[in-house]
């Protein structure tokens, strides 16, 4: 029979709120804390903040059962087996991880509690965090056999998470004692042993009670570089494959060709090696500066994070060079943007390339008229309307009149566009493609320039050609 496990989630961000609610989802009670009470009120009252598949559902599943939220740290400390801190840990001026969020929820813990307790890092924290969380409540005067600290690294990817933390590659634990290790072993015991997966109601996705999730139990230090290391090496193979692109640009290959013949080898595989104008979000520009600063301090050299970030932010200059060829002069344009999320699926603007990019082009003189599915709202308070900023209604509304048309976020739905459309509505009939979504020939074939990432410009085919080809 399944243990129940009494858990508390402090904070309801990305992190949070997929968490809190994923775990009620697998069984167990769970409140989840916030000190912004606005936000605690939105969520009892129903509402999910946050654009992510599935969580409307499980909130709505659990919300008022055994998903309850709270402001009150303290009551919920004094009912709790294990606290998972899921707070934000911004980017410093000094590219650290800024731990103060950290350090002031480990602090009000520790004046609350009353039992043993499992605290764990939940949020993505660098190295040594794990032994000053133990300090401050040390400090703050909990006797050591009242609680032990886990790093349990989340690897959720944002759009996808629920199903990232339901069906996940892996599970670590990092733990020095083995009675704090078997709690959180008895928390995510549903998904490694299975039984998640018999419900009639589990989310769907690739693991089933025949295969269900692996769990890797370390050491608390080499947990907390897990997560940094992992997100510094995808960040590092999108680089990477910028980098190739540009390479493929100054001979005319076709970087799709290319990455496509590197990722058949299974040592390296497919997955992020899709080029475009790089990475953004709330984790890999802060993960890798942090792990850089992490091994700064620590005397390690480690220059080759410092060339990821470069190229990552080259290539958004190098997009704007694209831009500026295309059209010529830049001041004075019109352009339709689509995209204003860091990634599709996700309302997350967050050190969002296309949200950087359409501030270059402010500068340079132009007006934008933009349109995303899901990131407007958001979008609204970093690019207030203004005679230089505008939001459509849809993407034909975006491309109206404009003097060029550039796709900055990979939505799905942006592939189903009808060119057609779109070309009758530019002033201009000019496409350029940051994330490579279609195919140069269909672009071309419905009478539009088509500029993209590492692969030569399609040109419209001319109407007297097609006659003569006829």
């Amino acid at each position: 029979m399944q243990k129940k496990v009494r858990i508390t989630v402090v904070g309801s961000g990305y992190v949070g709120l997929v968490a809190a609610a994923c775990f009620a989802e697998i069984g167990h009670d769970v409140i989840c804390v916030d000190n912004d009470q606005s936000k605690i009120d939105a969520l009892k009252g129903g509402a999910c903040l946050i654009h992510e598949e599935f969580l409307p559902e499980l909130l709505d599943r659990h919300r008022n059962g055994r998903l309850q939220f709270s402001a009150n740290l303290a009551e919920a400390t004094a009912g709790s087996d294990a606290i998972f801190i899921a707070v934000g840990t911004p980017q410093s001026d000094t590219g650290d991880a800024d731990l103060s969020y950290v350090e002031a929820v480990a602090s009000e813990i520790a004046r609350h509690l009353t039992h043993y307790t499992v605290i764990v890092e939940k949020s993505t924290v660098p190295v040594y965090t794990n032994e000053w969380i133990r300090r401050t409540l040390e400090r703050n005067g909990v006797e050591r056999g009242m609680f032990d600290v886990v790093s349990n690294p989340e690897f959720l990817r944002e759009g996808t998470a629920v199903r990232d933390f339901l069906h996940p590659d892996r599970i670590v634990v990092g733990s020095d004692k083995q009675e704090a290790a078997d709690v959180l072993s008895a928390i995510y015991a549903p998904l490694t042993d299975g039984t998640y997966f018999d419900g009639e109601s589990a989310i769907p996705g690739p693991l089933n009670t025949n295969t269900p999730a692996p769990i890797l139990h370390t050491s608390t230090k080499s947990a907390e570089i897990i997560k940094h290391a992992s997100n510094a090496f995808l960040a590092l193979k999108i680089s990477f494959i910028n980098a190739v692109s540009n390479l493929c640009e100054a001979t005319d290959a076709n970087v799709e060709q290319v990455a496509s013949g590197m990722g058949l080898d299974s040592r390296i595989g497919g997955r992020f090696l899709r080029p475009g104008i790089g990475y953004g979000g709330s984790c890999f520009p802060k993960d890798v500066a942090a792990f850089r600063s992490v091994a700064d301090a620590l005397g390690v050299d480690f220059s080759l994070l410092r060339e990821v970030e470069s190229i990552n932010i080259e290539q958004q200059k190098r997009f704007l060079r694209k831009i500026r060829s295309a059209l010529w002069t830049l001041r004075g344009k019109k352009l339709g943007v689509l995209g204003l999320a860091f990634k599709g699926g996700t309302d997350d603007i967050r050190d969002s390339p296309a949200i950087a990019l359409i501030q270059m082009l402010i500068e340079e003189g132009c007006t934008v008229c933009a349109f995303d599915p899901a990131g407007m709202e958001r979008a609204h308070a970093v690019l207030p309307v203004s005679a230089t900023m505008s939001y459509a209604a849809d993407a034909y509304e975006a491309a109206m009149e404009a003097d060029a048309l550039l796709i900055l976020t990979d939505w799905d739905e942006f592939c189903d566009l009808d060119l057609n459309r779109i070309k009758l509505n530019l002033r201009y009939p000019t496409v350029l493609d940051g994330r490579n979504l279609f195919d140069p020939k269909t672009v071309s074939g419905a009478g539009l320039t088509y500029v993209s990432v590492g692969r030569p410009t399609a040109h419209p085919i001319r109407e007297h050609a097609v006659k003569q080809t006829a």
